[in-house]
């Protein structure tokens, strides 16, 4: 498959309808600005995202970006429209078991509910919110393996936030052999849960659903979108124009 380089990371060249075909196994990751901006600093992400099969745009802001590189991404996947889409593809695949990790305490319990609901099926086998600052204790994380595999799921839908998310994985795949697709998807338990609502379409076709975001949470978006988030352009700009070097090489 084709790829293009954006700073540090290649990123797929695909559609979401060529990804839901194509996706049977390995690890999937959605980058948006501030992941390459945070790609730049932490190195156990970066070396995250080297292991992962799947890097696919999230962010239509990254899609057209591309339109001035030798290979345009051809459209944004956003983590949040993909697993519906990935759940309702495998509708009537009795080998898709899914379970959800992340969001607050209860939420991915009511996600699997309302999944569930919505296929007809117990598609998703399992639902846990870890406690908060669990990926720095390591006895929390090996049961959070146990209870994966305990199950028996086949999907791993982690949602807690990069590079959190991201870096949990890559260092813990290994212990779980039944589990052939990881996927790192951010808010998208709190959507399922209808928790949290996604921007309306016309603010996500005007590529303006960070503002929505925004608007609904100000204080916690404000550093994110206004002092991490520009300084993505300064590293484009270098570049565009030859003089960007991977902090990592």
């Amino acid at each position: 498959m084709e790829t293009t380089r954006l700073l540090n990371i290649d990123i797929l060249c695909i559609t979401q309808e060529e990804l839901l075909g194509r996706l049977k196994e390995g690890v999937l990751y959605t980058p948006n600005v501030d992941h390459l901006v945070e790609l730049q600093r932490n190195k156990v992400l970066y070396d995250a995202y080297q292991k992962a099969e799947w890097i696919v745009c999230d962010s239509r802001i990254l899609q057209l970006i591309s339109k001035l590189l030798k290979k345009r991404i051809p459209e944004a996947i956003p983590g949040s429209s993909f697993f519906p889409a990935f759940y309702n593809y495998h509708r009537n695949n009795p080998d898709c078991k899914i379970f959800l990790l992340g969001a607050a305490e209860g939420i991915a319990l009511k996600a699997q509910q309302e999944i569930n609901t919505a296929m007809g099926r117990e598609m998703v086998v399992g639902a846990h919110s870890p406690s908060f600052g669990f990926e720095k204790n390591e006895e929390e994380c090996m049961h959070l393996v146990d209870i994966v595999n305990q199950s028996g799921a086949t999907v791993l839908v982690v949602g807690v936030g990069a590079p959190k998310q991201e870096c949990w994985i890559y260092r813990y795949r290994q212990h779980m052999p039944n589990v052939k697709i990881f996927m790192a998807l951010g808010a998208t338990i709190d959507f399922e849960a209808k928790t949290l609502k996604r921007a309306p379409i016309i603010w996500q076709k005007l590529r303006m659903e960070w503002l929505y975001r925004f608007i609904k949470e100000p204080k916690r978006l404000f550093k994110r979108y206004f002092v991490r988030d520009p300084q993505f352009f300064a590293y484009f700009f270098k570049q565009f124009v030859g003089t960007y070097h991977n902090p990592f090489k």
